[in-house]
């Protein structure tokens, strides 16, 4: 905005009153010069305090690594899944217990050999709106037809999801009519609900789906609580409440509450933790080292400065932090059961929580199984015992003959400093260790082809069952036929973990796998390292939010008070 040549907007209110002078030698001409101002200033501020009033009603987080699709058949990873839960729905979904509740499908019917599963759907779901829908109202119901043709999708190689494999165990699929789909397995699976629950089962419209072909993964309609509106790749995504949208809250008030939902895509972490500290996101997701001794104490607190700012919230998260022992190999270390377990003994977990991990994370002397998902059982594993770890080295030494025992560990760099820590521990009680710092894609690419004797993983839950952390271990799926990167076999393991797959009784199956992981504290083939946690750090006028042991961002719930 200007007058007589002055740009009110752009210039500061000492520049505006010494131009205005230079513009007037009236005193009366300066007086109405400046009531234009403070009528223009004040529009100013409104617009600014308008701005302001509407920031509750938009949530903002980062997302460090980009989104590579919004097509829920490529939601393999954090980014993707984030976003795509906010667009669209699958049959099944999981709440915070990681129990299975009803989404698109109202309930079903599972028959008593386990191999059919009957879904009666909701008849109120509608598609965000799109003109390829060529309605009045520029959207449609889904129907049970929707659901085969997604699944169509999901298994053909001319999409080639990473996700086709959910449908491995499938035999067919039909729709019967409009609300009921059914679904016949190749053998039983109890966890197949689980599975469902998952981003690559969501539902998608044909019409649409087939209008934008490759194009649908920048262009997503789903049914989810948010609709997309923007995405500039790598700078910023935006999606918009979903008038349509078909749940509603316990007091029957339609989700989502927030209008919108705005997404960064700022690649460092420490720009990201600066954004956080300056209000401009709601949520940091991470405990990066640049910036975690700032916000916590080494017991895991918030510091005294940020507590009336933030909030902080943990819980249980699906995933095994471990070392891993490649079997398949001619190094005696390696083959030494001895040996693995003298290094399972020989380190101080609470310790290397308490001063790497800022108390985040659960000292892994249990199983592989981790808190927060059934099946957990407190299977005794290895505490800190250097007393034990040196009798294990000594036989070891009489078995072999080998005097100077050697590991190499490969981690990459985000893990370097446990690494280094498990290597000072385990040299105070006579094994060299030599700690490897690779790249996280070269440590995936050997690990998979068996050229790392030790490696540092992570093992996250696809799907809320324990048999998901069995399966590694499992001797029909050593790599490249599977997930078993240790090549570790056992003839009683694989009994119990086939046999689990008949068992329709949970606590029954759960006893099973509590068996199947005694077995594997039992020969060490790893060494459990933690149990991670899922910890968040918002806003304090961030309310609604809640933490699920896999970590999903959940939106439809979450509101933000106004700042006063």
């Amino acid at each position: 905005m200007s007058y007589s040549g002055i740009n009110f907007k752009a210039a500061n209110i000492p520049t505006i009153i010494r131009l205005l002078k230079l513009k007037t030698n009236h005193f009366d001409s300066v007086i109405h010069y400046l009531a234009i101002l403070y009528l223009f200033t004040s529009l100013f501020s409104c617009e600014k305090s308008s701005k302001q009033n509407r920031d509750h009603e938009v949530f903002r987080y980062n997302q460090y690594e980009n989104i590579s699709s919004l097509d829920p058949a490529f939601a393999r990873d954090v980014a993707n899944i984030w976003s795509t839960n906010q667009l669209f729905n699958g049959l099944v979904q999981l709440d915070d217990s990681l129990h299975i509740i009803p989404d698109i499908a109202k309930k079903w019917d599972i028959s008593e050999n386990g191999l059919d599963y009957t879904f009666v759907l909701r008849g109120d779901v509608k598609f965000h709106k799109h003109e390829q829908f060529k309605t009045k109202d520029c959207t449609r119901l889904v129907t049970a037809k929707d659901f085969a043709y997604s699944f169509d999708r999901l298994i053909s190689p001319k999409v080639a999801s990473p996700g086709n494999w959910v449908l491995k165990n499938v035999d067919t699929y039909k729709a019967i009519n409009d609300t009921i789909f059914e679904i016949k397995l190749k053998k039983p699976f109890p966890a197949f609900l689980g599975l469902m629950s998952m981003r690559y089962c969501s539902v998608v419209p044909k019409e649409v789906v087939t209008f934008y072909g490759n194009e649908f993964r920048s262009n997503p309609i789903g049914t989810g609580p948010f609709k997309f509106k923007l995405w500039e790749e790598n700078v910023k995504l935006v999606l918009r409440k979903n008038e349509l949208y078909f749940e509603k809250d316990k007091n029957g008030k339609q989700l989502p509450y927030l209008e919108a939902v705005a997404i960064t895509f700022l690649p460092d972490k420490q720009s990201e933790f600066l954004q956080f500290a300056q209000g401009k996101i709601d949520l940091l997701n991470s405990l990066d080292a640049s910036y975690k001794d700032e916000l916590l104490t080494p017991s895991g607190k918030l510091r005294e400065k940020y507590q009336n700012r933030i909030h902080i919230s943990k819980g249980p998260y699906l995933n095994s932090e471990y070392l891993g022992f490649y079997l398949d190999t001619d190094k005696k270390e390696i083959q030494s059961e001895s040996l693995r377990k003298a290094i399972n003994y020989g380190f101080d977990r609470e310790k290397m929580i308490t001063y790497l991990k800022n108390g985040i994370g659960t000292p892994a002397i249990h199983g592989f199984i981790p808190k927060g998902i059934p099946g957990f059982n407190n299977v005794p594993g290895y505490e800190y015992d250097p007393k034990k770890a040196r009798e294990f080295i000594e036989i070891y030494k009489k078995e072999t003959g080998d005097t100077s025992p050697t590991i190499r560990i490969a981690t990459d760099s985000n893990y370097q400093s446990i690494c280094e820590f498990i290597q000072r521990e385990l040299e105070k009680i006579g094994l060299n260790i030599i700690v490897d710092i690779m790249s996280p894609s070269t440590i995936r690419q050997k690990k998979w082809s068996g050229e790392l004797e030790v490696f540092r993983a992570s093992w996250i839950a696809d799907y809320p069952d324990a048999e998901n952390f069995l399966s590694p271990y499992y001797s029909k799926n050593h790599t490249p036929n599977g997930p078993n990167y240790t090549h570790f076999k056992n003839d009683t393991f694989d009994r119990l973990y086939e046999e689990s797959f008949l068992i329709t009784d949970t606590k029954v199956r759960e006893q099973h796998y509590a068996k199947m992981d005694s077995i594997i504290v039992s020969h060490a083939p790893i060494v459990p390292l933690y149990y991670d946690e899922v910890v968040r750090f918002t806003q304090k006028n961030v309310r609604g939010l809640t933490n699920n042991p896999q970590n999903f961002l959940i939106l439809k719930r979450v509101w933000k008070e106004k700042k006063k």
